[in-house]
């Protein structure tokens, strides 16, 4: 599925694939002129805690489905998370465009290793900088067949 918002033109999705995610998000990526993953999604009302924060879970939803985006070409088929580890930096609200991006650490036969940021951008001192919202890394084993 492609979007044709501003913010997210040339993303697309795994619409129908994860039912939490496309829930929890919808959440998209698409690959940069340089050939890295890069994810999105537009922060919503449905997106917040009480406080009017973006939740930590959501984020962490996100980068799980950034995990899988990021490392789409090593895994060469269904996987799943088998370790997550997060730390969080900073907090944004709705109207956010969150971003992440990470790379491969390591690809065994059976397992990858990947790490990322999510992020967002804001205003500071007169200028746009990238605000980072939470580090992550992953492993992620790949399965042989479909599970049932």
């Amino acid at each position: 599925m492609s979007v044709n918002t501003n913010r997210l033109a040339g993303y697309r999705t795994w619409d129908g694939h994860d039912p939490f995610e496309d829930h929890a998000g919808p959440f998209y990526f698409r690959k940069t002129e340089d050939g890295d993953v890069a994810c999105a999604f537009e922060a919503t009302e449905k997106h917040c805690n009480g406080g009017g924060f973006l939740h930590g879970g959501l984020l962490m939803t996100f980068a799980d489905f950034s995990l899988f985006a990021i490392g789409e070409a090593a895994l060469n088929g269904p996987a799943v998370t088998v370790s997550f580890n997060a730390e969080f930096t900073a907090a944004a609200t709705a109207g956010d465009f969150i971003e992440a991006r990470g790379d491969i650490v390591q690809n065994t036969g059976s397992m990858v290793f990947l790490r990322g940021q999510v992020f967002t951008r804001k205003e500071i001192d007169g200028d746009v900088r990238e605000l980072p919202l939470l580090n992550f890394s992953g492993i992620v084993k790949k399965l042989r067949k479909k599970p049932i």
